[in-house]
């Protein structure tokens, strides 16, 4: 990841929008699964204990924050896909206008 945050710094325009948004999908996977480890620490602990604690709050709390990191995590990746059709769109457009240029026999400097 920490070469993945060098790149994005080095550089601008799409590709480091892209590397950005998959640096932000790498760290965001492994928040949901220790969200899920917490919420499952809180349940174990409640169940082993002899005097009833009332962990529920806390454990509404996490799943709430889960489906927060969850929901962001499929906004990114939904606008990560987009960006890159984008991409995909403007490169294949730029071959187009270059062909069409040096077809009417115009020569970049």
């Amino acid at each position: 990841p920490r070469r993945l945050w060098a790149k994005m710094a080095a550089g601008s325009g799409p590709g480091a929008r892209e590397l950005f948004a998959e640096g932000l999908l790498q760290f965001l996977r492994p928040a949901v699964r220790q969200l899920d480890r917490h919420v499952h620490s809180l349940c174990r602990i409640n169940e082993d204990q002899k005097v009833a604690l009332d962990l529920d709050p806390y454990v509404k709390k996490l799943l709430n924050a889960r489906r927060r990191v969850v929901l962001g995590n499929n906004i990114l990746q939904n606008a990560q896909e987009r960006l890159r059709r984008l991409n995909h769109s403007v490169a294949k457009e730029t071959v187009r206008r270059r062909a069409m240029l040096e077809a009417g026999g115009y020569q970049a400097k």
